[in-house]
């Protein structure tokens, strides 16, 4: 279930917020810039589909966000626990960093955990299976995929060259809980 866990960014003993309601989710990351929603569709999404066949079931959906804000990539990401490099991949994103363009993913199917530092403050947001979250450029985040990752995600991008991490070198990111599911 989606849920968001707020803490002030130098005491992860006490959050200062915690709700699975979707509309407290979308009504606080509101607040901050931050663009979440929930795509329900009727179409039932299997493991067996291609990466073509998900994309066609939310065309409606991704042709009305590309529209919005512009993008021109439109790709998925998955990966599932019996990937060999799934530790390697986890890694790669449990830093702090900020990207040059939007990152911008929707959850076909699993979960993972974003992780926003705005201000004073760390955002948790743990997503889920038809859930939207848009993290603006130059935002500072990172990412768990838990040690078992599974995750389907479409990803949109302006250009993917500007969705190279650049890390801000601080260890932030160690302080806060992992996501272990």
């Amino acid at each position: 279930m989606s849920a968001i866990t707020v803490y002030q960014d130098n005491d992860t003993r006490q959050p200062m917020l915690h709700s699975d309601d979707g509309d407290v989710i979308k009504s606080t990351m509101a607040a901050v810039g931050i663009r979440f929603e929930r795509w329900m569709i009727n179409c039932p999404i299997t493991p067996e589909m291609s990466h073509e066949e998900v994309l066609q079931a939310y065309d409606q959906e991704i042709g009305e966000l590309v529209k919005e804000e512009g993008y021109k990539t439109v790709d998925i990401a998955a990966i599932t626990p019996d990937n060999p490099q799934k530790d390697e991949f986890r890694q790669k994103f449990l830093n702090e960093h900020t990207h040059s363009e939007d990152e911008v993913r929707f959850f076909v199917a699993g979960e993972g955990m974003f992780y926003l530092h705005i201000e004073d403050k760390v955002y948790m947001i743990h997503c889920c299976k038809d859930d939207l979250l848009s993290v603006p450029n130059q935002t500072k985040h990172w990412f768990d995929m838990g040690p078992e990752p599974h995750f389907t995600a479409i990803r949109f991008f302006n250009n993917p060259d500007g969705w190279i991490a650049d890390f801000t070198g601080d260890d932030i990111a160690s302080r806060f809980p992992l996501f272990d599911e």
